[in-house]
C-alpha cells in the first residue's frame, strides 16, 4: 500500500525559511581578527597601566590572538611596540597607540 501526502505551500514556506536561516548562519559568521604578538616586545613595551585594556580588547569574540616567544623581527621589536594583524605588520610609538590601531583594524574587519 502506498500513501501519498500533499505538500502544501505552508510546508515549502517553512522549509525555505529553514534553508535561509542555515545559509545566513554559514555566511554571516563574525569575521575574526588574528593578532600575533612577540612576547619580548610585550615585555618591553606593555605597562601595568594598560595591560587590563589589552586584556579586555583581546578577549572579545572577534579577536584571536597568540603570543610567540620571538617573531624574528628583532630590529623592529627593539624600537617600538608592534603586532602582526592578519599577517600585516602594525607598529606604533607606544603601547596605548598600538591598542588604538588594533581596535580600529578590528572594527574595520567587522564592517567588511
Amino acid at each position: 500500500m502506498i500513501i501519498f501526502f500533499t505538500v502544501g505551500k505552508d510546508f515549502n514556506t517553512v522549509r525555505n525559511v529553514k534553508i535561509v536561516k542555515r545559509l545566513t548562519k554559514i555566511f554571516s559568521k563574525t569575521k575574526k581578527t588574528q593578532i600575533d604578538f612577540c612576547e619580548k616586545n610585550l615585555d618591553r613595551f606593555l605597562t601595568d597601566e594598560n595591560s587590563s585594556n589589552y586584556n579586555d580588547f583581546l578577549n572579545q569574540k572577534s579577536i584571536i590572538f597568540k603570543e610567540y616567544s620571538c617573531q624574528s623581527k628583532c630590529e623592529l621589536c627593539k624600537k617600538s611596540p608592534y603586532a602582526m594583524v592578519n599577517g600585516e605588520f602594525v607598529a606604533a610609538d607606544n603601547s596605548d597607540e598600538l591598542l588604538e590601531k588594533l581596535k580600529q583594524i578590528a572594527t574595520n574587519n567587522l564592517k567588511e
